[in-house]
C-alpha cells in the first residue's frame, strides 16, 4: 500500500514510458500508443491498454511489464485491463515513437490510418521513404514482413531491404 500521496496520472504515465515493447524494444508502450487510460479505483491503480491487434501474442508480457514497472515505484494495488474497442491505430503513436522506429531501421507509417472524417484510409499509392538513406525511391516486396503489422520494402537507391510499419 502507498503510504505517501497517490501519484498523479501523469506520473504513472511517465513510469510506464520506460516499459519497452517486447517486439520492438526501442519503442515504449506509451510511444506505441497502447495505454488508453490510467485511473484510480479506490487504492487500486487501473491501467487500460489496447493491443495493436486482438491476437497480439505480446499482451501478457506487456501487462507483466506494466505491473513490474509500477511495483518498482511502490504501487502494490494494480490492475491491467484490456480494451479492444476502439481498435488500436498507428495514429496513436507519438512522434518520439515514429522517430525511434526510423532510427531502428523500420519505416514508420507514412500516412494517417484515419482521415479527418473518421473514415479509414486505404491509399495504395503511399510513398515509403527508406529509413536507411531517406530515398523515396522504394518498392513493396511483400505485404507481409517480420510481423503482421509490417510490410517488406526495398530501397532502389541504397538497395537495402527494410520493414515498413503499416498504417492501420
Amino acid at each position: 500500500m502507498i503510504t505517501a500521496a497517490r501519484p498523479s496520472v501523469e506520473q504513472v504515465m511517465q513510469w510506464l514510458s520506460a516499459v519497452a515493447d517486447p517486439e520492438i524494444p526501442v519503442l515504449s508502450i506509451a510511444d506505441l500508443g497502447l495505454i488508453r487510460d490510467i485511473e484510480w479505483e479506490g487504492e487500486t491503480c487501473v491501467v487500460t491498454i489496447t493491443p495493436t491487434y486482438s491476437g497480439c501474442p505480446a499482451m501478457r508480457e506487456i501487462s507483466d511489464g506494466i505491473v513490474a514497472a509500477l511495483k518498482a515505484q511502490g504501487l502494490d494495488q494494480l490492475r491491467v485491463d484490456t480494451r479492444l474497442s476502439p481498435a488500436w491505430t498507428t495514429d496513436w503513436m507519438t512522434e518520439k515513437g515514429r522517430d525511434a522506429l526510423k532510427g531502428y531501421g523500420i519505416a514508420p507509417p507514412a500516412e494517417k490510418a484515419i482521415d479527418i472524417s473518421g473514415i479509414t484510409r486505404r491509399n495504395t499509392q503511399v510513398v515509403v521513404p527508406c529509413p536507411q538513406c531517406g530515398s523515396r525511391d522504394t518498392r513493396l516486396v511483400s505485404h507481409f514482413g517480420s510481423t503482421s503489422c509490417k510490410a517488406l520494402y526495398r530501397c532502389s537507391h541504397c538497395g537495402e531491404p527494410f520493414d515498413y510499419f503499416k498504417a492501420h
